[in-house]
């Protein structure tokens, strides 16, 4: 059976662009979970922020293909390092992105706005000093400031903007990131979540959450006050 998702030998690297590590797999493992749901979807762009060695998009793009449609991938990094690495990795898989060398999304929003069907992000999620956010390099990978959330915090309305009507959302989450705030937040936005893989290493505890437009949705305080005493915060 062919794999569906990308080969680690066949992954490029950099010192100072991001491996493939635990929250990596985990979020790949998550959107190989939610495959099914994805054919039926049949999204017709899907995009990575923070691409880092191009693990993770050219997961999805192998798990993805040759099942009767062809999305558009786009991914973006502020490291112009893991546009190369990124770029090696997706060659050696045989498969294709538009790479973007910017933060976030900055420069794609209108031309984006409300068309990406499939989003996956691994955001710079660990807890640092604000002063070290933002940083070049593979520090840029990992820097997530205060709780680990200033660059999610950002992330998040950028892909309120992104999604369009049917779009997912798929984002790894640390319990320090405070992920009941988080789903509160996009609550507030029209979004309902759920988490769709949890797990733990001796470091950390990972949390994959799946958000998607729910515009019938409204606050649900039991709802979330299970969802605070499930994650521990």
């Amino acid at each position: 059976m062919l794999s569906r998702i990308a080969k680690i030998p066949l992954v490029s690297s950099h010192p100072e662009v991001y491996e493939p590590c635990d929250d990596s797999f985990a979020l790949v493992d998550a959107l190989l979970a939610d495959r099914s749901n994805m054919l039926q979807q049949k999204p017709s762009i899907c995009m990575e922020i923070g691409c880092g060695s191009g693990y993770v998009i050219t997961s999805l793009a192998v798990m993805l293909g040759d099942e009767g449609f062809v999305p558009y991938y786009i991914a973006t990094d502020i490291n112009p390092h893991a546009i190369r690495v990124t770029r090696e990795t997706m060659d050696a898989h045989g498969v294709y992105a538009e790479l973007v060398n910017t933060d976030i999304t900055s420069g794609l929003e209108k031309r984006l706005a409300r068309s990406v069907d499939v989003l996956v992000v691994n955001p710079p999620y660990v807890p640092t000093p604000e002063d070290e956010v933002g940083f070049e390099g593979i520090t840029s990978a990992w820097a997530g400031g205060e709780n680990g959330r200033s660059v999610i915090d950002k992330i998040l309305p950028a892909a309120n903007n992104l999604l369009s009507d049917k779009g997912w959302l798929y984002m790894v989450t640390l319990t320090a990131n405070k992920p009941s705030e988080i789903c509160l937040e996009m609550r507030k936005k029209g979004y309902a979540s759920r988490i769709i893989l949890q797990r733990s290493t001796e470091e950390e505890s990972l949390h994959i959450i799946k958000f998607w437009r729910d515009s019938d949705s409204h606050l649900d305080l039991n709802n979330l006050s299970y969802w605070s005493k499930l994650v521990g915060n």
